[in-house]
């Protein structure tokens, strides 16, 4: 994922030091119950897609937006399929950042799909039961977006 310039801009100033950042991560589906996927340029692996929000953009803005920028393909969020902060990330720089990620269910409306940036290496529609190799992020998520539940996220402790 490229880094936005207010990161670059916060980064400046903040050295390498944890950054508490927003995520978005969009699972979209075609008419045929299909979900996007991208192969990204930095890891080489399919991935759900996903990015960060640019300062005072809403969150379902940000999903239409980076399905748009990397896929080509034109969406609508449905719903909140869960919301949740992830573990801190040290980046090869020695950049840190952590996420509290917020997954849309997203219809495709439009558009067909291709690479449309450099993040990615391939884009493609893929049956829930055909799959490429996932990491868990992308299953779970996949997972949670097919189940018609309310939205997840990690239960409340009582201290």
């Amino acid at each position: 994922m490229a880094t936005p310039d207010f990161i670059r801009t916060l980064r400046a100033s903040a050295g390498h030091q944890l950054l508490w950042l927003p995520g978005v991560t969009a699972i979209v589906f075609d008419d045929a119950g299909r979900v996007l996927l991208g192969r990204r340029t930095d890891t080489r692996k399919w991935s759900v897609i996903g990015g960060i929000p640019e300062p005072g953009e809403q969150p379902a803005d940000c999903a239409v937006r980076e399905v748009f920028e990397e896929t080509a393909v034109r969406c609508l969020p449905e719903r909140v399929v869960l919301v949740q902060a992830l573990q801190p990330v040290t980046y090869g720089n020695g950049d840190v950042c952590q996420y509290m990620d917020i997954t849309f269910r997203c219809r495709a409306v439009g558009g067909e799909a291709r690479v449309n940036d450099d993040e990615s290496l391939d884009v493609g529609w893929f049956a829930v039961d055909a799959l490429p190799g996932l990491n868990e992020f992308g299953l779970s998520r996949i997972k949670r977006a097919m189940a018609e539940e309310p939205t997840w996220f990690e239960p409340a402790t009582l201290g």
